[in-house]
């Protein structure tokens, strides 16, 4: 007996319509305190009131002009920036070690080198805390460059991973047969190939640090405040649409973010494409 091919065609597009309004309504769901922030960085009250008594930039001028925002603005940008450095150069080199290693002890070790994903940020940021402590490296930026690099790296790894199963061998063991040394054929032939995976890592890397909030609260000292920490304090201690504001432009750093990497997949779907 067979099926009637417009009935089937008709179920298909049943079924299409429907995972589109699904999907739409979690999208609105997980965007819809994001939207509802948004408006109260605009108002002109002094309170977190709907409806909003008028339109004003002075939670946004309040923000530039104080400088314990300022200060932790220019602590997100300074651990993040060094650990993404840092996080790059250690989990490019770690999932190209990988990548050549042929061992049953491999998933261990990758295993244990994505552990920081799986774990809890809380269980991370205490076992940090009693870690660093003897060393002397908490309430200072290189304790936190470095917990927040250990927190970081494993999203390099997955993006460098990624890129190198795509990437042929074949082509750093021509040029070493050629006389390239092992640097010059990963500067000259690896690396420009895997850089769309590199730079995503990066980026990864960057917002995973810029806003993380858990570890600062247990290795941060008073000069080491990020904005995330900043804010969560304001929320705790003193609400003021300021954190609004704050929040929107962490908001528009992600945005920025995701659209380099929305960026960088598709320039990599094209160098795939035009690959012979």
């Amino acid at each position: 007996m067979s099926r009637n091919p417009s009935s089937d065609t008709l179920v298909q597009r049943v079924a299409w319509r429907t995972t589109i309004v699904v999907s739409a309504l979690v999208l609105f769901f997980l965007v819809a305190p994001i939207l509802a922030i948004m408006p109260l960085s605009f108002s002109s009250g002094s309170y977190l009131t709907y409806p909003l008594p008028g339109l004003s930039l002075r939670w946004y001028e309040d923000f530039l002009s104080t400088p314990r925002w300022i200060t932790s603005l220019k602590n997100s940008l300074l651990v993040g920036i060094a650990s993404t450095l840092l996080s790059t150069l250690l989990g490019t080199l770690a999932a190209f070690g990988l990548a050549q290693w042929n061992s049953k002890l491999r998933p261990l070790v990758l295993a244990f080198v994505l552990s920081p994903v799986i774990v809890p940020g809380v269980i991370t940021a205490v076992g940090l805390y009693f870690f660093f402590a003897p060393l002397g490296l908490t309430g200072s930026y290189l304790g936190l460059i470095l917990a927040h690099t250990a927190l970081a790296t494993p999203f390099v790894v997955i993006a460098v991973s990624a890129a190198l199963r795509s990437f042929d061998m074949n082509l750093v063991r021509a040029a070493a047969s050629l006389g390239a040394s092992p640097l010059v054929g990963f500067g000259l032939i690896t690396l420009p190939l895997i850089v769309p995976g590199l730079a995503s890592g990066a980026l990864f890397a960057f917002a995973t640090s810029f806003d993380e909030v858990v570890v600062v609260l247990f290795l941060a000292g008073p000069e080491q405040r990020t904005l995330p920490r900043e804010m969560f304090s304001g929320i705790r201690e003193n609400i003021s649409p300021t954190i609004t504001a704050a929040a929107v432009i962490l908001t528009v750093i992600s945005i920025v973010l995701l659209s380099a990497m929305e960026a960088l997949r598709r320039r990599n779907e094209r160098m795939k494409g035009n690959e012979p």
